[in-house]
């Protein structure tokens, strides 16, 4: 990138950034527990989604300490609507490491941060400039944009060179001192000058820095590769009810919604009518055999790399004690007590109206009367 443009672009940033910086609610403080949470938050979230979640954290869990004695329900629960539930998890292990290996004190260093569960080379950086004054770089999706357009990067931006070159050019204008602001000025940049659609680069204060606005190509860059097609499932859940309550199953804490609360149910297979999945999957999954009764609802749902259409239908339990074969806990829920699970946002849909009507007779009557659409969602 060379010195002197370096210089040119960290003053030309860091007096942009005196009078552009965002009001956030975690700006302002060099607590690593603030900030790692932040940064946490804000992996594959919109600040404005982030926020409440931020304050709400906070507000029930002010200290590592608190966040590492909680239970992981409780995590999971006020986590609820945000999506990637994996990010929950890691974050709940990396403050029970903390607390149980470091006194519930958090490294000041990249190396030492990069061994929590779920902090990887950003979150790490983040963390170690701004809460630690770390001279180190970040690199996250609104940086990386920036710099592929200044450096004019023609090759998709996830590309193993391209992402080398990247953090190169990120540690070359790293300043020794103030890393941690014009690490957020160079977000705050991505996030609202140097935008994905339509850069507004009159208004951006290192554009004479820029190759790709000397070359009139920054609406072509970063270059991207191709999504692939974005595969579509049918899935069956089942509403059993006894005396009241309704069966709930509590995933496996790997994967997909780990250690998240959902209805029993499962993936068609090819050639499968969705009542004979479902007889088979509660036979798999909970070794009970149903009597499938009526459509209750229909969900569509669209996650990162997939999307669902999800049928839900009243079951009558005709034989056998429900037991955990593929859940690691079962649990007969009040409607009542349904809003203490965390649930995936799926099945969340469905179990408020659920508690809305009271009684599945009701709710198949909203099905028959066309008053239960489809609902769709974003990924969560």
């Amino acid at each position: 990138m060379g010195v002197q443009r370096a210089r040119r672009i960290r003053r030309a940033l860091l007096a942009w950034f005196r009078g552009h910086a965002r009001d956030l609610p975690w700006r302002g403080t060099r607590d690593p527990y603030r900030v790692w949470l932040s940064e946490v938050l804000l992996q594959q979230t919109r600040v404005e989604t982030a926020r409440p979640y931020y304050e709400r954290f906070l507000k029930v869990f002010p200290t590592v300490r608190e966040l590492a004695a909680a239970p992981l329900d409780r995590v999971l629960k006020l986590w609820e609507g945000l999506g990637y539930y994996s990010r929950a998890r890691r974050m709940h292990a990396a403050a029970r490491m903390l607390v149980r290996d470091c006194d519930g004190r958090f490294p000041s260093t990249v190396d030492g941060l990069r061994r929590l569960p779920g902090v990887g080379p950003y979150t790490a950086g983040a963390v170690a400039s701004i809460a630690f004054g770390r001279p180190v770089a970040a690199l996250d999706g609104n940086i990386k944009r920036v710099l592929a357009r200044v450096l004019a990067i023609g090759s998709p931006i996830d590309d193993a060179g391209a992402v080398r070159r990247l953090w190169r050019a990120a540690e070359e204008l790293v300043p020794s001192r103030g890393a941690g602001r014009f690490n957020q000025a160079m977000m705050d940049l991505g996030a609202t000058v140097c935008v994905p659609k339509r850069p507004r680069c009159l208004e951006c204060p290192i554009r004479h820095s820029c190759a790709s606005y000397a070359s009139g190509i920054q609406g072509r860059i970063p270059v991207r590769r191709r999504d692939k097609p974005r595969p579509h499932h049918e899935i069956v859940a089942a509403v059993v009810r006894r005396n009241g309550r309704l069966l709930l199953g509590r995933r496996r804490p790997e994967g997909l919604l780990g250690g998240l609360w959902e209805l029993p149910g499962g993936k068609l297979e090819q050639g499968e009518t969705r009542e004979a999945a479902l007889v088979r999957e509660l036979r798999e999954e909970l070794g009970i055999r149903v009597k499938v009764g009526p459509l209750l609802a229909r969900v569509e749902h669209t996650y990162s790399h997939f999307s669902i259409t999800m049928y839900v239908y009243a079951c009558e339990l005709a034989r056998g004690r429900p037991r955990p074969l593929y859940h690691t806990h079962l649990r007969w829920v009040s409607l009542g007590r349904l809003d203490d699970y965390a649930t995936p946002a799926a099945t969340r849909r469905v179990l408020r109206v659920l508690q809305s009507n009271g009684a599945e007779r009701e709710v198949t009557a909203q099905v028959e009367g066309r008053q239960l659409a489809a609902t769709r969602s974003s990924a969560s």
